[in-house]
Formats: structure tokens, C-alpha cells, sequence
């Protein structure tokens, strides 16, 4: 019993003496971060006058953007900070000075009540001028503090009202602070003039800019940039593409951005272990006005100029940006068992191409931002996957439509000579 007592209080005082060290260790770890910071997004809505025009799905442009709203605010990540600044919700008068003070901050940046939000975007109406500069420099005192990512999407259906003050230099004295703030911009009206202010807002801090017409276009694109602040951030790797495969820069998988003229050819390529699936996609923004019809092609090649399988886009200036992608599964090589030679990666030349054209007024250089992404995954395992039977490269489809047609055309000749000699007989 005494010796039971004795082992007892010995772990006691083992525990204790544990406990203190991690007691004293805690502080330390403590003082590190747990978790990246939350992303901060605020949206940014243009309340003025313009807004209750009728014209996106038969709806008014402000009945459209609170349906957008709604949206998006079911779909905010739990991790996201998100706030709301309107412009030209106030004051319905005609003093420019004003008028040119009229944005405000609806909702706070951070941890979002739904309902709360959605009822603050309900008692919007369309009333006044313009200010997207006040706004813009409203919105990015609102997102400052802290080391998280940082992101602001305006949604407008015209130009800033309140000049001197320009929205693109105030978009530029935003990127100087260095606070790694994005501003996405998205125009309700595709209007030349208007497309121009918002480019330039966008491109003068790394963000994009897209023209909407459609409720669902406009939720979606808000989703996916809020969606994208929850993100970790991927720098792009500006690249140079060649005019041929043999001077082709090699890309390893990530994210990469050039430029192409318009009608010119880029080349790429990137190295396939047998095994292995070479994912490639490509985005081509029109930052400038584009006559109607266009398209993109991408074409994976081998170094001798076969084509191994495609992947194109067609637009007709509905949107301004245009993406095509393709898929090239390598299959294993047979080689012995006991081999230690590894097998040679094989070099998949990259073409794009673009279709592009513009009114003779409009500059084609320099060339248009294209954003292409590459990756390299482990190929199918399962067949059922249609990559793995080379699909992509079409023989096998065009294998199947000829069969099924020669089949079709055998039953349909038999089932008209059976009934043309039953007509003869009766």
C-alpha cells in the first residue's frame, strides 16, 4: 500500500513538472499564427439615377443587382469579411458638389449577418450622381488594417460623374499605398466609353474587368470573385510565347500571362512523362473594342507537327473574355521489370491562335492579356474515363459516327425493300 501511495504521488509529480514545461512552452507558440487572416472583400454598387432603367432580363438594372446580391450573399465564405459601399444612393439633387459627396459604407467589412445585409440591400432606389472616385477611396479605407488579402468589386452601369477627380488615377494612388488591394470591375452597359474607365480602374491594380447583361452573368461573376479572395493568392509568371515550337519557352505547371496580337500565333511547350495528363486552358481578354465575331483555338502538337487534340471557343461580343482548354492523357510505356532507366518526357508544343479583328480606329498593339494556366496530373486510371480512350483526338468519335451511320443506312435500304415488295404484292 505505502509503495502504491509512493508510485502514485511520483506520477503526480511527473505530471505536474510536464505541465509546467508546456505551461511555460505555450506562450511561444502562442505568439505564431494560427490561421492566415480572413480576406476582406467589399462590394461597391452603383445607386445612381441610371440604375432604374429597364433593361436586363425586361427587370430594372437596380432590381437585377439586388437579386445578384441576395445571391452572393447566401454564398459568402465563412471565412470572408465582407462589406457593402453604395454611391449615388442619397441625394437626388442637382448640386454637382453635392451630389459628388453622395457614397456611404451599408454594411461593415466583417463577420456577415445575412439577414442583416440583405435587408440593408432591400431599401435601395435608384437617386443620384455618379462619384465612383469617392467611392473607390470610401472602399479602400473601409478594407485597411491587417495583413489579409484584400478586394473590392464595383458594380456600375456608367461612367464617374464627378470629374476632375478621375477613377483611374485614383485606382492608381490606391495600388501605390502597397496594401495588396484587387479592384474588379463590372459594367452593366456595354458602352465603349464606359469600358475604357473601367479597364483602366481594374488593370491599374491587377484586377479584371467584365461586362454583364444578364442577372445570372452578374451574380456568377461577383461569386467567383469573392469566392477568389478566399483564395491563396497565385501570382502569375509573365511569359513570352515564340512564332515557333522550336524557339517555345518550356512552362513548367502554374499560372502564367503573356500578350497576342491579333491573328498571330504563341507557342509553348511543356514536357509529358508517360503516365501522365497535360491539363492547358487559355483566357483571352478583349480590353479594347473587338468587331463581333472572334474565337480562340489552343492545339497540343508533337515537335513534328501533328496534331494530337484541340480545344476552341467561339464569341460573338457578348462577353470579354474567351476561353478554350484541352486535355492530352500520355499512356504508360511497357518496359521491363527490373529497367532502372527512367522514361523521357515528351515535348507537347502549345499553339494559340485567335480570330480577333478591330475597327481600323483601334490600336492592335500591344497585343491582348492572355492568361494561360497549365498542369500536369497523373493520367486516368479508370476507363471510363473519356480521356484515356484519346477521344479528344476524335478518330474514336469518328470511328463511332461511322459505324453508327453505316448500320442506320443497312436497316433503313432493308426496311424499304421489305415494304415496297409488300406494296407489289397486295
Amino acid at each position: 500500500m505505502i509503495i502504491r501511495k509512493r508510485l502514485t504521488a511520483g506520477v503526480c509529480v511527473l505530471l505536474a513538472t510536464l505541465a509546467a514545461g508546456l505551461g511555460t512552452a505555450l506562450p511561444a507558440v502562442a505568439d505564431e499564427p494560427s490561421a492566415a487572416a480572413s480576406p476582406k472583400v467589399e462590394l461597391v454598387l452603383d445607386v445612381s439615377g441610371s440604375m432604374r432603367t429597364r433593361d436586363i432580363d425586361g427587370r430594372s438594372r437596380i432590381t437585377a443587382a439586388k437579386q445578384a446580391f441576395n445571391d452572393v450573399l447566401d454564398a459568402v465564405p465563412e471565412e470572408v469579411q465582407l462589406g457593402i459601399r453604395t454611391l449615388g444612393a442619397d441625394y437626388p439633387g442637382d448640386d454637382r458638389k453635392v451630389g459628388c459627396k453622395d457614397t456611404k459604407q451599408l454594411y461593415p467589412v466583417g463577420p456577415l449577418d445575412r439577414t442583416e445585409a440583405k435587408t440593408a440591400v432591400a431599401t435601395l432606389a435608384p437617386t443620384g450622381w455618379t462619384p465612383i472616385g469617392p467611392a473607390l477611396l470610401g472602399a479602400a479605407d473601409d478594407l485597411e488594417g491587417g495583413d489579409s488579402t484584400r478586394r473590392i468589386v464595383l458594380i456600375t452601369d456608367g461612367e464617374d460623374t464627378c470629374g476632375p477627380l478621375d477613377p483611374c488615377e485614383v485606382a492608381r494612388d490606391i495600388a501605390a499605398r502597397g496594401i495588396h488591394l484587387v479592384i474588379d470591375t463590372l459594367g452593366l452597359v456595354p458602352n465603349a466609353k464606359i469600358r475604357q474607365q473601367l479597364t483602366c480602374i481594374a488593370e491599374a491594380t491587377g484586377g479584371t474587368y467584365t461586362a454583364v447583361q444578364h442577372t445570372e452573368e452578374l451574380s456568377g461573376r461577383v461569386k467567383q470573385l469573392v469566392d477568389r479572395a478566399a483564395e491563396p493568392v497565385v501570382t502569375p509568371v509573365a511569359t513570352e510565347g515564340a512564332g515557333s515550337c522550336a524557339a517555345a519557352p518550356r512552362l513548367e505547371p502554374g499560372l502564367y500571362t503573356d500578350r497576342q496580337e491579333f491573328g498571330k500565333h504563341r507557342w509553348y511547350r511543356v514536357d509529358v512523362l508517360p503516365g501522365q495528363e497535360l491539363r492547358a486552358s487559355v483566357s483571352v481578354s478583349a480590353d479594347r473594342a473587338v468587331n463581333d465575331d472572334y474565337g480562340v483555338l489552343l492545339r497540343a502538337l508533337t515537335t513534328h507537327g501533328r496534331e494530337i487534340v484541340r480545344g476552341a471557343e467561339s464569341g460573338t461580343g457578348r462577353t470579354d473574355a474567351i476561353s478554350a482548354g484541352l486535355r492530352y492523357p500520355k499512356p504508360e510505356q511497357d518496359s521491363p521489370d527490373d529497367s532502372d532507366v527512367k522514361p523521357a518526357p515528351e515535348a507537347v508544343c502549345l499553339q494559340l491562335s485567335n480570330s480577333f479583328s478591330a475597327p481600323a480606329s483601334v490600336k492592335t498593339t500591344p497585343g491582348m492579356p492572355v492568361e494561360l494556366t497549365i498542369d500536369v496530373v497523373d493520367g486516368p486510371d479508370e476507363a471510363s474515363d473519356a480521356a484515356a480512350f484519346g477521344l479528344g483526338r476524335g478518330w474514336w468519335l469518328l470511328g463511332v459516327m461511322v459505324l453508327t451511320g453505316l448500320i442506320a443506312g443497312l436497316l433503313f435500304g432493308w426496311i424499304s425493300r421489305w415494304r415496297v415488295a409488300v406494296w407489289r404484292t397486295n
